[in-house]
């Protein structure tokens, strides 16, 4: 059975617009869901479930947690986990995860959604790359896990309300 024709072309990022441009959202939210707009579906999910985990292995203390955030923070490819990060850092740590959370979720149904196009055979908007290089865009952190935490690391959360 073919698909409704308002389907056709069907923008995945639809979500993430809507939500980059919410004024009920704290702007935090907003900058990270505009960041994600053209990313791969897959991309995007597991470059940020990753940095949410290595985030919480620090948070934690555990062993290898910051070689793990300094490996994603440092690694040669293009900026989108260190864009994520750094949109986040100095905000409290249970901010930041919070937030990568909430981003978590609107990723996961963005990627549901984009399965159930492709069973469905509709075709889908294009997502454009926001990176027009692979690599980084001027340096990066150093890989050395032994890098200082800031106060962020040790506060419930950073300025409110929104």
């Amino acid at each position: 059975m073919p698909a409704p024709s308002h389907l056709e072309h069907f923008d995945l990022d639809i979500g993430l617009r809507d939500a980059s441009c919410d004024e009920n959202l704290p702007p935090v939210r907003r900058a990270i869901a505009a960041l994600c707009i053209g990313v791969g579906v897959d991309d995007a999910y597991l470059s940020v479930r990753e940095l949410r985990e290595a985030v919480s292995l620090v948070h934690e203390n555990a062993p290898n947690g910051r070689a793990k955030l300094a490996g994603i923070l440092s690694t040669q490819c293009d900026d989108f986990q260190r864009a994520i990060y750094y949109c986040l850092a100095g905000r409290g740590v249970v901010e930041m995860a919070e937030a990568m959370d909430w981003l978590l979720t609107i990723l996961k149904a963005r990627g549901r959604t984009a399965a159930w196009l492709s069973r469905s055979r509709v075709r889908r908007k294009d997502l454009v790359s926001p990176y027009v290089s692979e690599a980084p865009d001027g340096p990066v952190v150093s890989a050395s896990a032994d890098f200082e935490l800031g106060q962020s690391w040790f506060v419930e959360r950073g300025p409110g309300p929104y």
